[in-house]
């Protein structure tokens, strides 16, 4: 398989049609070498416009919903970054490229072991894959600048909001099928806390995300 056709195609056929226009996106994507973040059977299927399955009730978000993440949360290189939900380690990936440090969550032992060893083979050594319960987020690390969780949530934890900055932003898409939207919520005070629509999708839910304390706008 031509690989960098397919890279090629997924960025322009999948990826800019879904008004992802950012250059410094787009370039990245083609450094970013996706197929070497999927499981080895499924390196053919890495530019496919799916949720590739990554085992029992894991999926990695499609392409063109990881470019439109990194597009949205203009993510800056001085930057700390809180990932939740690993998956195959390509979206920590591509963060690792724009910002100064990156932590990312993953409660399944097997794929946080497979993310941590896709990402020391692509040098990112700024980096860390830490297995645990993401709807705790991070606590002994905060506060960060940005949050992104990389699956859907009924409604975003208290918890992972009391995690960022003022000033700083978490994206999650928030709903239940089949209507969710991707939002950035902002931290812009104390307790004070602003949330934007971006745009509508349907992704497969978070483990661990139904229950617990959550915060109302």
């Amino acid at each position: 398989m031509n690989f960098e056709k397919a890279r090629f195609n997924m960025i322009e056929q999948q990826i800019r049609p879904w008004d992802v226009l950012d250059t410094s996106v787009l370039d990245l994507l083609a450094v970013v070498k996706r197929e070497d973040f999927v499981p080895a059977p499924l390196r053919d299927k890495a530019f496919t416009d799916v949720e590739l399955p990554l085992g029992p009730g894991r999926h990695a978000l499609p392409p063109r919903v990881e470019a439109r993440w990194m597009q949205e949360l203009q993510v800056k290189r001085h930057e700390k970054v809180l990932e939740i939900g690993t998956g195959t380690g390509y979206l920590a990936a591509l963060l690792g490229y724009k910002v100064q440090q990156v932590f990312t969550i993953e409660r399944d032992a097997a794929l946080a072991a497979q993310a941590r060893e896709s990402l020391r083979r692509a040098g990112l050594l700024n980096v860390t894959v830490v297995e645990g319960d993401g709807a705790k987020g991070l606590a002994n690390e905060a506060p960060f600048d940005v949050i992104l969780l990389s699956g859907s949530v009924h409604q975003v934890p208290q918890a992972l909001l009391d995690q960022l900055k003022v000033g700083g932003r978490l994206g999650a898409i928030i709903g239940d099928e089949p209507a969710m939207t991707a939002t950035i919520t902002y931290r812009t005070g104390e307790r004070e806390f602003k949330r934007e629509n971006l745009f509508e999708t349907v992704v497969e839910r978070l483990p661990g995300f139904d229950t617990g304390s959550h915060f109302t706008f």
